[in-house]
């Protein structure tokens, strides 16, 4: 269960960091109404950070595949990176876009792997 809200959060967060510079920048009224800023970003990351852990190493327990491990960590660094580098937009959604990929990614990896040990016990 926690993969597939992981896989809505990444899909959410791209969602965000492709569309919604493309909304402000067809809309200027809307841009100056409401801009969610980095606190927006860290808020993300804060919940990415334990669900993705949850949901990665509760499968890995599961399963002992380390690639969703090494993708799903690649990911949230990226998402890291990409707060970090908040003043320049284009290193920013690139970083942020390329993160929640691999995470998301990740994510769809773990569950799958889940599902085909499960299969294989029953």
């Amino acid at each position: 269960m926690l993969d597939g809200l992981a896989v809505c959060a990444s899909i959410v967060c791209m969602v965000h960091c492709l569309a919604l510079p493309l909304l402000l920048a067809a809309l200027p009224a809307i841009a100056i109404w409401f801009d969610p800023g980095e606190t927006f970003h860290v808020t993300v990351l804060a919940f990415a950070v334990p669900t993705s852990a949850l949901a990665l190493i509760g499968g890995w327990r599961l399963h002992h595949a380390i690639p969703p491990m090494i993708f799903g960590a690649g990911g949230l660094v990226l998402m890291t990176l990409g707060i970090v580098f908040g003043g320049r937009a284009a290193i920013e959604t690139m970083l942020s876009v390329s993160g929640s990929l691999m995470l998301a990614f990740a994510h769809v990896a773990n569950w799958r792997r889940r599902f085909t040990h499960a299969a294989a016990i029953a």
